[in-house]
């Protein structure tokens, strides 16, 4: 079965794409990558994701014109998955750009993503996967993190000792698989959400690519320790966080808060050394001897640098390249097994890791033209019927 995985993240620098055939063999499922590609938003689009996010405000009208607007660019995305698999797959997955994340007293009461799922189904002609986070919800669970259901999978039968599985993306999370424990997955604090901020305020640009300004720079510890303060780091899982918590307004409330100007490149060494702690000290406390990490913060080199260096003699630090998963195009392999899982109605949210009361099949479908084009074993399919002409109605 082929499907193609779409992702855009809390950075919404631009999608994803995925392709992977899946087989099942017992108890082992075997995928084969087919290909992956990221297509960058433009700068309108950038903007007008930016406009509906917290803490700005924003209207009805807006988010409509969003979502019809984003519907269309994930279905060019899906096009090109589809391209990718030589023009023909079984499905989609496209989980949106998430736009809120609603959490009160540490319950999610709900999330929203943006991506008219309809106008990608019309483009690809397959059904389409979409709102993979709200089943979760529904059941009691934070909706995310959902990348961990993938990481469990891809670190079994590792050996007794705890290993974890790293996303650095807008969002630093964490899975760590342990033989004889459940899983536990979290969001950890912010990747690149606060390093972003920093370089659209701070430079006019979209991020400090290779970490250059950060490199330049040194830690500036009352900004450092006045970050660190933040409650989120010490509260336990589950939890979840985003764009609602780690936004440009929460840096320049930091920023103020130190009294007097921090050089630039200093903002940025102290955004980086706090991504690099919290997510050293959350390794260290979970005892793992082994980090895999993917998101696009491992092409980060002075971000990667200093985590190799806070965990050197503690956990050995790897990319999922050498476990034959793009690092850049993880996510979106993740989501493409949750489709995978979907359709063969099997729960994509581990319990362990959302707090969720149950574990949950994931997602809509959309289906792609007439009912009676879907093939066997398609969400929805049966026998084929003529399309009414008329209703009646019996005593």
């Amino acid at each position: 079965m082929k499907i193609v995985g779409l992702m855009s993240g809390t950075s919404y620098d631009g999608v994803d794409v995925a392709v992977a055939e899946f087989t099942a063999e017992g108890d082992t499922l075997w995928l084969r990558p087919l290909g992956h590609r990221g297509l960058d938003h433009d700068d309108e689009l950038r903007a007008a994701i930016a406009a509906v996010l917290p803490p700005t405000t924003t209207t009805i009208e807006a988010v409509c014109r969003l979502d019809n607007r984003l519907g269309e660019v994930f279905a060019e995305a899906a096009a090109v998955g589809v391209a990718l698999a030589g023009g023909d797959v079984d499905g989609v997955v496209s989980p949106g750009q998430t736009v809120f994340h609603w959490v009160e007293d540490r319950r999610t009461r709900g999330t929203l993503q943006l991506g008219s799922v309809a106008r990608v189904a019309a483009r690809v002609g397959v059904p389409v996967l979409s709102d993979l986070r709200s089943a979760d919800v529904a059941a009691g669970g934070q909706g995310a993190p959902l990348v961990p259901a993938f990481d469990a999978l891809l670190l079994a039968g590792g050996g007794a000792a705890p290993r974890a599985a790293l996303n650095l993306g807008g969002i630093a999370n964490l899975t760590v698989v342990a033989a004889g424990a459940p899983v536990l997955g979290y969001d950890v604090g912010p990747a690149n959400a606060l390093l972003d901020a920093a370089a659209r305020r701070l430079l006019d640009a979209a991020c400090d690519r290779d970490g250059a300004r950060a490199a330049a720079g040194r830690v500036h510890d009352a900004l450092l320790a006045e970050l660190l303060a933040e409650p989120y780091y010490a509260a336990p899982p589950p939890k979840s966080t985003g764009k609602e918590l780690f936004h440009a307004r929460y840096l320049d409330e930091r920023l103020a808060a130190v009294g007097g100007p921090v050089p630039a490149d200093d903002v940025f060494a102290t955004l980086t050394e706090l991504t690099a702690r919290v997510v050293a000290d959350a390794c260290d406390r979970h005892r793992v001897v082994e980090v895999v990490a993917a998101g696009g913060g491992v092409r980060n080199p002075t971000l990667w640098r200093r985590l190799a260096a806070l965990g050197a003699g503690r956990w050995r630090l790897r990319t999922t390249d050498e476990l034959g998963i793009p690092a850049e195009a993880k996510e979106a392999y993740a989501f493409a097994l949750l489709g995978w899982l979907s359709w063969h109605g099997l729960p994509g949210a581990l319990p362990s890791v959302t707090g969720a009361t149950r574990a949950a099949v994931l997602g809509s479908w959309t289906p792609a033209g007439p009912p009676y084009r879907a093939g066997p074993g398609a969400p929805g399919a049966g026998p084929r019927i003529m399309p009414p002409r008329r209703l009646r109605v019996r005593d």
